[in-house]
């Protein structure tokens, strides 16, 4: 998830409110981790089927028990009913599952985000920053009346000086 929360800063997918907080594109995250998640399905069962199809004891005989094995290995359920046994199927199992966990992981630290509402720091930061900067503007209209307010007591206390010196 790292890797695309980099990419959506670099290609500038997100908007920044009025108070800075940055807005991601949840949609366009979901959209690219699927796509790559199914990418990595089909080319790394297809590399595995190849390297597996026509040996004797391999229980990969077919490209559907690829996308199996690789499926089974991002979720880190493998069943263990169809597993490779040549160095090329077990490297392509190994990154699958590296790379599957990763971005199904991501894809539900999203989902979880946006349904549980765990989201609401945002809502939250901004509701705060908003009241920082009413706070802010008020604390500058009290210091002009306090600066009117001394000016005032300097010339009261001038006057009533003047006063007692004559």
């Amino acid at each position: 998830m790292i890797v695309v929360q980099k990419a959506m800063e670099k290609s500038n997918l997100y908007r920044i409110d009025e108070f800075g907080v940055k807005n991601y594109n949840y949609g366009f995250i979901g959209i690219v981790s699927f796509t790559l998640f199914l990418f990595l399905n089909l080319t790394l069962g297809y590399i595995t089927y190849q390297a597996e199809v026509g040996l004797e004891f391999s229980p990969v005989q077919s490209y559907s028990d690829a996308i199996w094995l690789m499926v089974m290995s991002s979720t880190t359920i493998g069943f263990g009913d169809v597993y490779p046994i040549t160095l090329i199927g077990r490297i392509s199992v190994f990154i699958m599952f590296i790379l599957g966990v990763g971005i199904l992981g991501g894809m539900g630290a999203v989902f979880v985000n946006k349904v549980f509402g765990f989201a609401d720091t945002n809502i939250k930061n901004r509701e705060l920053r908003k009241q920082n900067a009413q706070i802010i503007e008020q604390n500058g209209e009290i210091s002009k009346k306090l600066s009117k307010l001394e000016q005032q007591i300097e010339r009261l206390t001038k006057a009533q000086n003047n006063n007692s010196n004559t």
